[in-house]
């Protein structure tokens, strides 16, 4: 009988790839820093080359374009079903207490003052800065942005003003758009289901917001477009690896955002406190 070959040897064996060792607190908050430092450098350069000539006017309305007009879909759908969901979710609870009359009221001041602003800039900041950080990293792979530089063009200007300045302009149409949507959808799904008459409904609404109301909402929305901007452009620009390396930042880029909103919202919430403080 044919003998059985012995195993290999234990250190012959294939051994797995070992994993690095995980940064550890100091590190992770030194790159926090890092890169805050590099984002406030890059909007600070942003800043002055704004307003230099050659005016990138044709680059902006493109931008515009690729921000805002094709992000109209998503920011639609999204303020539809979140009034719709807010509507059934008000009634339902108000209809216990016999308070139905108050649910025009509560939606038309929730989408006004937050929902609207911040769920449109988290929700369509994710397309519109991983869509930047992308673009921005394939060309930081493929050596464009060197280009620009080695021409005497400035990279800041060429990419990174066109693409804030549009997200500074489309952000209040998009939160605009997204309340009136909203809105409506909630108007819909109370007279379906709850019959609360549509005229009732607008008129308890807007009888319970007011211009302050509108504009402690609103008034957030280029603020968060230039979160947006800046932070998918800050990520396209240190993209380095190929195409591993601009799969991450767009990951760290959503991430980025979504967190980088949110505290956004609640310090300028606070502020429109102190600006408005009998509202």
């Amino acid at each position: 009988m044919d003998r059985e070959t012995p195993p290999p040897p234990s250190d012959q064996l294939i051994q797995p790839p070992a994993r690095p060792p995980a940064p550890s607190v100091f590190a992770t908050f030194t790159s926090f820093l890092d890169h805050l430092g590099q984002i406030a450098r890059m909007t600070a350069s942003a800043s002055v080359v704004m307003w230099k000539r050659p005016f990138e006017f044709r680059s902006t309305l493109h931008q515009m374009e690729m921000i805002g007009v094709k992000s109209a879909g998503l920011a639609s759908v999204t303020a539809v079903f979140t009034g719709m969901v807010m509507a059934v979710q008000f009634a339902f609870g108000l209809q216990k207490f016999g308070g139905m009359e108050y649910t025009g009221r509560i939606i038309g001041l929730s989408f006004a003052r937050e929902l609207a602003p911040a769920l449109t800039a988290v929700i369509v900041g994710g397309r519109i800065g991983s869509g930047i950080a992308a673009e921005v990293g394939s060309m930081a792979v493929t050596e464009q942005i060197d280009a620009i530089r080695a021409l005497g063009a400035d990279p800041v200007k060429k990419l990174v003003v066109p693409r804030v300045l549009a997200s500074i302009l489309v952000m209040p149409v998009l939160g605009a758009m997204s309340l009136v949507l909203g809105f409506a959808g909630a108007m819909l799904i109370c007279a379906i289901e709850f019959d609360i008459p549509p005229g009732f409904f607008l008129r308890t609404a807007l009888g319970s917001v007011n211009f302050k109301d509108y504009f402690s909402g609103m008034y957030k929305t280029p603020f968060f477009g230039a979160i947006i901007a800046i932070t998918g452009c800050h990520f396209g620009l240190i993209t380095r690896g190929g195409t591993e390396g601009g799969g991450q930042s767009t990951t760290r880029t959503v991430v980025a955002i979504s967190i980088a909103v949110l505290i956004a919202d609640f310090v300028l919430t606070k502020l429109s406190v102190l600006m408005f403080p009998g509202r």
